[in-house]
């Protein structure tokens, strides 16, 4: 995901009050924020107290708990301070001393996109369809989130539909073709063409479906960077073929996909077929256009992109058959029933005005970040040669995520380094060790690429975003190599035969179970 947005005005939604909202209704006298929203910058408090059972909770030692309970310092900021800007620093709340490089798991909710939710907390709470007062600032508030998402895509905002969730999307897209195949084109069981390293969102639903008798799927391969081959595609599309749906971008090792191509393939093999793509990853960090994709559906997902989680959107290009897959009232044109989450929706419409006003800037801060833990990794740990870290995905940048580095250590567990590390830095994993297996688990992405186990095992998953700085990437780097040194010492000491126990050990030891 990129010139700067003015700083906003508005009050966050974290912002403290110590008066009424000027915004309120006069005729709601009794409505107010809670007392704990009272606004007192740069209030600092020492010394928190919390009940005693915390560190039990927590699964920490209570002993190491209460020392950081005793040591806690809370800052509140007003709304001036909590101004976002690439690579500003945020409140860092509970976790000020811990590193986060895992954008792509989530996002923090973006400054800009909290002042903009912030009066549908408070002030506009009515129901949308409602034709009064307090129901049209929900309606307009709506559609204008709609035209952000509809700008940043480059489609008509008729076409966008809001939903809960990333996979709420995909489900439905799925789902709807194969009840379109059904009705209108009369084939018994449809068939769906898809690849082995999508989102569970699709490849858990196909299972299921299919295990229903519903339908069938084909899961196309990958080569050893992660990325399908359009003639691989087309040629899985057969007759009863639906739907074809190839994420844009990979979540794991950020491998772009080619999916105009796919699309052009798969239409040439079968012009029946319906082509989706789930742009979760992708949107915010490279171009998400659904005319350049030529795709009739497509998934994003706010919570990636600096908007709550709870909200997502799927494209659905005019003319494209549909089938409802909720029903009840009339709600997102008769495509979705439900009264809509006007404060997430206008949350995710911030979040994609911001998308488009940084599409310029965002990529290359996040690439030189990317790059700069790839290159110091690499030097501290490949070894004379370099050959003890492999960078998993395309090699060609152009074909990969600019915020996204999987890189495999050899000689290291990726879960138990983390686990090691859970206090000082946030980050993923490409493998976990799991009681009574004699290996690590390997993910099915590093699988389907034929990763070697001994660089899988090693994974680590690095996403940098939006307010990462170049401090954050030099202590995550440290604390990397620091801990990846330390783990190769103990466990070249240790049999080979003992080691998947060393890595569970020192996973719930962490843990603190």
């Amino acid at each position: 995901g990129t010139a700067m947005p003015p700083t906003c005005a508005c009050a966050s939604p974290l912002s403290l009050r110590s008066k009424p909202s000027p915004h309120f209704h006069s005729h709601s006298p009794g409505l107010r924020p809670p007392p704990s929203l009272d606004r007192r910058p740069q209030v600092k408090r020492s010394g928190v107290s919390r009940p005693r059972s915390m560190g039990a909770k927590l699964g920490v030692p209570r002993a190491a708990a209460e020392e950081t309970v005793a040591t806690m310092t809370v800052t509140v900021t007003t709304t001036e301070q909590r101004a976002g800007s690439i690579g500003s620093k945020l409140p860092g709340a509970t976790h000020e001393s811990c590193v986060y490089l895992d954008y792509n798991a989530t996002t923090p909710i973006f400054p800009e996109v909290a002042a903009a939710m912030e009066p549908f907390l408070w002030e506009h709470f009515g129901n949308p369809s409602s034709g009064h007062a307090f129901a049209r600032p929900c309606k307009t508030a709506i559609d204008t989130a709609r035209v952000q998402v509809a700008d940043m895509l480059g489609c008509d905002a008729g076409e966008v539909m809001f939903t809960s969730s990333g996979s709420e999307s995909d489900n439905h897209a799925v789902a709807s073709a194969v009840q379109h195949a059904v009705d209108a084109r009369g084939v018994p069981v449809p068939h769906v063409v898809t690849c082995a390293i999508e989102h569970p969102a699709i490849l858990e639903y196909l299972i299921a479906e299919a295990a229903a008798g519903r339908l069938t799927f084909t899961a196309v391969g990958v080569d050893a960077a992660g990325v399908v081959d359009p003639a691989h595609v087309a040629a899985a599309v057969t007759p009863d073929t639906c739907l074809v749906s190839i994420m844009h971008a990979n979540n794991e090792v950020g491998a772009v996909q080619p999916v105009a191509a796919v699309a052009a393939a798969a239409r040439a093999a079968n012009p029946h077929v319906l082509i989706h793509t789930d742009a979760a990853q992708s949107c915010g960090k490279i171009p998400v256009k659904v005319h350049a994709l030529c795709v009739d559906m497509c998934t994003i997902v706010g919570h990636k992109i600096g908007a709550p989680k709870g909200v997502a959107a799927l494209y659905v290009k005019t003319g494209t058959p549909f089938r409802k897959l909720m029903h009840g009232g009339g709600q997102e044109g008769g495509r979705r029933a439900g009264t809509e989450n006007v404060l997430h929706i206008v949350g995710l419409g911030a979040a994609c005005g911001l998308v488009e006003r940084e599409a310029a800037e965002l990529p290359s801060h996040m690439a030189a970040l990317r790059d700069t833990l790839q290159q110091t990794l690499t030097a501290e740990l490949g070894g004379d040669d370099g050959v003890d870290v492999r960078v998993n995905g395309p090699e060609d940048d152009s074909r990969r995520l600019p915020n996204t580095l999987s890189i495999g250590v050899r000689g290291i567990s990726a879960s138990a380094l983390l686990a090691s590390l859970a206090e000082e830095m946030a980050a993923s994993a490409g493998a976990a060790c799991h009681t009574g297996e004699a290996a690590a688990s390997i993910s099915g992405v590093l699988t389907a690429m034929h990763v070697p186990e001994e660089y899988a095992v090693g994974t680590l998953r690095l996403s940098v975003g939006r307010h990462t700085s170049a401090a954050d990437v030099a202590r995550g780097a440290a604390l990397i190599v620091a801990a990846a040194r330390a783990q190769r010492v103990e466990l070249a000491a240790l049999p080979e035969g003992q080691r998947p126990a060393w890595c569970i050990k020192n996973i719930f030891s962490r843990r603190g179970k």
